[in-house]
């Protein structure tokens, strides 16, 4: 009797005990499935109550510069490499590199004992061939102190039988040779590239010395040929050295009107001052072109959505994409050619991740 009272008492706490996890367990489902369906609720209003701010502008027509930069090299006005003409010892040497030289100046000078030695006999020769002349001339019956009465033909066929014509020439040649063996500056300016000295043996296939005159400097400097319909004669160049110092101004000289292969063209503008600059430096050159009212906007109002350029414009509170067409930029703005209009209401900053017709706040 007792063992069956006790049986139906477990019998019962077990049913009382699964009885109430049901219903703990109903509750629990019921709290999940109310946090469930409150959740998607409570995101979509914070998603459509936050607005990313934004900042605008109103798209007008404006005044756009386009800067074209290039690196160039500084260049002299002029500059002559000067060569002997024979090879022989190097007597004299008046100049060192960074000399400044005037014009005519003499420079340095070959030993001459050998020219001077091959002159001399080269003028033995020539008085030979005007005596062999004379008799020529004497054997066809005519006076040689009257040169004036005998024909031309007759004259010219003595000078070739006495050798008299070959004689000057190489004299001449020695004479040309003689006026060479000594440098001379072709112009006012200073020495560089300094490669003989006195005593060594001249290279007549090497330069003795470079003349740079440096009165006007200029910078050479390639450019695009997409660039060249941008760039005239007299534009105002801006010019920087690698080494630093000052900001010079010019204006483009020469234009050459011929395309590398590759694809650049050469410029070159003369500089309006010059201290401190020196032939072959290198230099930055900026060229500013004003291309006068277009549509603009900065650069950061233009992001890239699916491979395009994309400009997002402000209507009744909303983002809408506009594919655009751009066009010259510079460095912070850039030209809208086709896809915007002048009045419209342009999203500038805040643009990075805004989707098509998402509302936004300024």
């Amino acid at each position: 009797m007792r063992a069956s009272k006790y049986i139906r008492r477990i019998a019962v706490l077990t049913a009382v005990f699964a009885l109430s996890g049901m219903t703990c367990g109903c509750k629990s489902d019921k709290k999940n499935d109310e946090s469930g369906k409150e959740q998607p609720v409570t995101s979509a209003k914070i998603s459509s109550s936050v607005k990313p701010p934004v900042k605008t502008m109103k798209l007008e027509e404006s005044e756009i510069t386009h800067d074209i930069v290039s690196n160039g090299k500084i260049a002299a006005c002029e500059s002559a490499d000067l060569y002997f003409r024979s090879s022989e010892p190097v007597s004299e040497l008046w100049v060192k590199d960074g000399q400044r030289v005037k014009r005519g100046q003499q420079l340095a000078r070959l030993d001459l004992f050998k020219l001077e030695s091959e002159r001399t006999k080269l003028i033995s020769t020539r008085d030979r061939a005007r005596l062999e002349m004379q008799d020529v001339l004497i054997g066809q019956g005519y006076d040689p102190s009257r040169m004036s009465e005998i024909p031309d033909d007759v004259v010219r066929l003595a000078r070739v039988r006495s050798g008299l014509d070959e004689a000057e020439s190489s004299l001449s040649s020695n004479a040309k040779e003689i006026e060479h063996a000594t440098l001379r500056a072709p112009f006012n300016g200073v020495v560089a590239n300094l490669k003989v000295k006195r005593h060594g043996m001249s290279n007549p296939s090497e330069a003795a010395l470079r003349i740079i005159n440096d009165a006007v400097m200029s910078v050479e400097f390639p450019v695009l040929e997409s660039e060249l319909p941008l760039l005239n004669r007299g534009d105002i160049v801006e010019v920087s050295t690698f080494a630093g110092g000052d900001v010079y101004k010019g204006k483009i000289s020469e234009i050459n009107p011929t395309v590398d292969d590759k694809g650049l063209v050469k410029i070159r503008a003369s500089l309006s001052s010059h201290s401190g600059l020196v032939d072959g430096m290198n230099a930055r050159v900026r060229v500013t072109k004003n291309l006068g009212k277009r549509l603009v906007v900065p650069k950061s109002a233009v992001v890239q959505r699916s491979g395009r350029d994309v400009v997002f414009t402000l209507e009744n509170g909303k983002a809408i994409w506009n594919y655009v067409t751009v066009g010259i930029e510079n460095l912070d703005s850039r030209e809208i050619m086709e896809g915007l209009s002048a009045g419209q209401t342009v999203i500038t900053e805040g643009n990075e991740n805004l989707a098509h017709q998402a509302p936004v706040a300024e």
